[in-house]
């Protein structure tokens, strides 16, 4: 494994001799050799304009998203880059999109009419598009034909040629557009520049191949591609050397972990081998498919303390038929089972899961299906999305689509029994005095810090900012619903 840091300073040394040759055809010391050529400008430019140059990275959608934007952050550091989140004032501004839904893509066409504004502000400014919107053929070719003031895009598959293109761009002048139709590798060791101190995403595998008949992720992420896990804990402990306590593992499926490798290697290990490595307390994991959750995971669930007794279960439907047309791949009966499994092997595990309400088809009766398996779990919390047709999924063009007065009564009312069932699981903890990881300073109220507890609830109690980043103890004095109110319990 390569000492990542020494490549940088090999690459970035003020003695650039290196910047003179060719760049090498590796991966990933071709891209130190960009940041290296990046570096140098961004100096030259600051020495011109008497000032930093600035980057503000504005991130669309999932937790995969949010790491690919970590990633790029860390490159943008690296070459000298200051990070801000004021857009009217950057050298350089990067929307990493999201394609989930038909607004998704609307929000961010609404967002480039303000940036070509920011444009003829600032002709210097440079635009950079990338993530899952980018990887449809149709959005490029708008993009090139519409939005020509754009400078650089790019899709899913090459987030690491992102120095690459970005001198690309500085060297020739001209819109780089640069879409890969799939990845046939990883590219480990580039740099990440990490929101939080205590915490980060690890990305297990990328990519999916489950082709929900609603989804579009399978076609802008491909197919399941899993990290070795000698990587994977590589990154882990480092994380835990920088003081990192909570990981999040992170994937499209992560219960298909390590099918697709040489040497095949199930979650549940890979769990088991993660909980072994000294300074990280928490283990997160996400996202979890159904078909796909084994018995072995449950009892590592069940046998390893660090990891979090909380687990989001997309059910997406309660009824088998229209889970059938979703492409799920397992019926009402065998959710329920899982979860019935789940919850003997882990009694106090917190489930949280995704709906869909109005798919294509769906009667009133495939409506109470899911609104039953709603009472018979008592979800800690839902995420409820009401249907949205996705061209270029089959859902799109499925006949009987739901009346909207229909769906939003449908929503309505799932809302309403969610909210019931969320109560009575949250009071349930009112009283216990539980671990939190205090992660910031409260938005409302400055003399107050927000944490989240082992099952992902938030918890606001008095305190001061020097115990963010740590996991205390706390008092749990009053339900509000979604999140506590509590005190610190201090040690005797």
């Amino acid at each position: 494994m390569m000492d990542t840091r020494q490549v940088i300073e090999e690459y970035l040394s003020s003695d650039d001799f290196r910047l003179a040759l060719s760049p090498p055809e590796s991966e990933p010391l071709r891209q130190y050799y960009f940041i290296g050529l990046l570096r140098r400008w961004v100096h030259t430019r600051e020495e011109a304009l008497g000032r930093s140059l600035y980057a503000c990275t504005n991130t669309f959608g999932c937790q995969m998203n949010a790491r690919d934007s970590e990633k790029m952050e860390g490159v943008l550091t690296a070459a000298g880059f200051v990070p801000t989140e004021k857009e009217e004032e950057v050298d350089l501004i990067i929307y990493n999109t999201c394609t989930v839904r038909e607004n998704a893509n609307t929000r961010v066409y609404g967002r480039l009419g303000y940036l070509n504004s920011l444009k003829k502000k600032h002709p210097d400014l440079l635009i950079a598009l990338c993530g899952c919107m980018m990887q449809e053929a149709h959005v490029v070719e708008k993009i090139r034909k519409s939005y020509r003031f754009v400078d650089i895009v790019f899709g899913t598959h090459n987030v690491h040629k992102f120095a690459e293109l970005i001198w690309e761009r500085i060297s020739g002048g001209c819109m780089v557009v640069d879409i890969w139709d799939r990845a046939d590798r990883i590219v480990e060791d580039l740099p990440a520049s990490r929101k939080y101190f205590f915490k980060s995403g690890v990305n297990i595998s990328f990519g999916c191949n489950n082709f929900c008949s609603y989804c579009i992720v399978p076609y802008v992420r491909g197919r399941e591609r899993s990290r070795a896990p000698e990587d994977i804990l590589a990154e882990v402990r480092r994380l835990a050397s920088d003081g990192v306590v909570e990981i999040m593992l992170l994937g499209q499926n992560v219960n298909s972990y390590g099918k697709d490798l040489a040497e095949p290697m199930s979650f549940a290990e890979l769990l088991r081998r993660v909980s072994e490595v000294e300074g990280i307390e928490r283990i997160r994991f996400m996202t979890s498919h159904p078909k796909d959750l084994s018995q072995e995971l449950i009892d590592a669930m069940a046998a390893l303390p660090k990891v979090c007794r909380h687990l989001h279960l997309p059910v997406q439907s309660g009824s088998s038929r229209i889970l059938e047309k979703m492409n799920r791949r397992y019926t009402k009966e065998q959710y329920l089972d899982l979860v019935h499994r789940l919850k003997a092997a882990v009694p106090d595990i917190s489930l949280t899961t995704d709906i869909i309400v109005g798919f294509p088809g769906e009667t009133e009766e495939d409506f109470l299906e899911t609104m039953d398996v709603v009472r018979q779990v008592c979800y800690d919390s839902c995420y409820t999305f009401i249907y949205s047709k996705r061209t270029g999924t089959p859902a799109a063009s499925m006949p009987d689509q739901v009346p909207e007065d229909v769906i939003k009564d449908r929503f309505d009312r799932l809302l309403a029994l969610v909210g019931e069932c969320s109560a009575k699981r949250t009071a349930m903890h009112l009283g216990e005095t539980v671990p939190v990881l205090v992660e910031e300073v409260n938005d409302h109220d400055s003399h107050m810090v927000t944490g989240r507890m082992d099952n992902n609830l938030l918890v606001h109690f008095p305190a001061g900012s020097r115990l963010i980043g740590q996991i205390v103890p706390v008092r749990l004095t009053e339900c509000r619903g979604f999140y506590y109110i509590g005190e610190l319990v201090l040690e005797k």
